[in-house]
């Protein structure tokens, strides 16, 4: 119970700072400096209107200041990173696997939310992910590595092929996005990239059927958010999808 309640508090605070990162990096601004402020009047944001979630329930979503709104995307993001990071201590029993897990979803939220808003993925974030994934796999599970690693180099080579195949379609930090999650999901990470297809292909499909076959395909559509997707399902069931497709097919 305690491992859950600190999961969920520290996710909550760390939701927090992946608000600053979405927002900032793609901007090239400090992460750190200056501290968090309104974007309407630039009044420092005091200590206890920052708390996560809290604050901008009790502010009704305002600026304490000037009464500029504030977006909700904010308590989100806040709440969704502390209900997965709570997610992936229930659903994985060893520390190597609740590590890599929270990693991943760390990485996978703002690398969403900035491809959504700027169309790219900084390599600031994945490689953070990749030195991460590395440090937490040799150090808890050394044995595993080998494994993680051909998974990350099978997943970045096969976008890799699909972004020279298609180069309008599918950007490098969908490539570099991809290798990071198969340093951190190992094996699990097929399933992922093939939900993050799917689910491309599908909202393609949607795309083309209300706009036309000409205008759809100039829609341009950010492939980083089906990732992250894909990612966040098989951080909880990519390695029992993986084991039931050895189960019935392999053997």
């Amino acid at each position: 119970m305690e491992a859950i309640t600190f999961a969920g508090l520290m996710g909550a605070v760390v939701g927090s700072f992946l608000n600053v990162v979405a927002y900032r990096l793609p901007r090239h601004e400090s992460l750190v400096s200056p501290g968090s402020h309104c974007p309407h009047c630039g009044v420092p944001v005091k200590p206890y209107d920052n708390i996560p979630i809290i604050s901008w329930l009790l502010l009704r979503g305002h600026c304490r200041a000037c009464e500029g709104p504030i977006s909700p995307r904010y308590p989100v993001v806040e709440a969704l990173t502390a209900a997965l990071c709570v997610g992936a201590v229930l659903a994985h029993h060893t520390a190597v696997s609740v590590a890599l897990s929270i990693v991943l979803i760390l990485l996978v939220v703002p690398a969403a939310l900035i491809d959504l808003e700027h169309r790219i993925i900084p390599n600031r974030i994945t490689a953070l992910g990749a030195v991460l994934a590395l440090a937490i796999g040799l150090a808890l599970d050394p044995a595993g590595e080998p494994e993680r690693l051909i998974a990350g180099a099978a997943a970045g080579g096969f976008l890799l092929l699909a972004a020279l195949a298609y180069p309008g379609g599918m950007g490098m930090g969908d490539v570099k996005l991809a290798g990071v999650m198969g340093l951190l999901l190992g094996p699990a990470v097929a399933p992922a990239v093939l939900i993050a297809l799917l689910a491309g292909v599908l909202l393609g499909a949607v795309i083309i059927a209300r706009k036309g076959a000409r205008e759809g395909r100039k829609t341009a559509v950010p492939f980083g958010p089906f990732l992250a997707a894909g990612a966040l399902v098989a951080v909880f069931a990519g390695q029992p999808i993986v084991d039931l497709y050895i189960n019935h097919f392999v053997h």
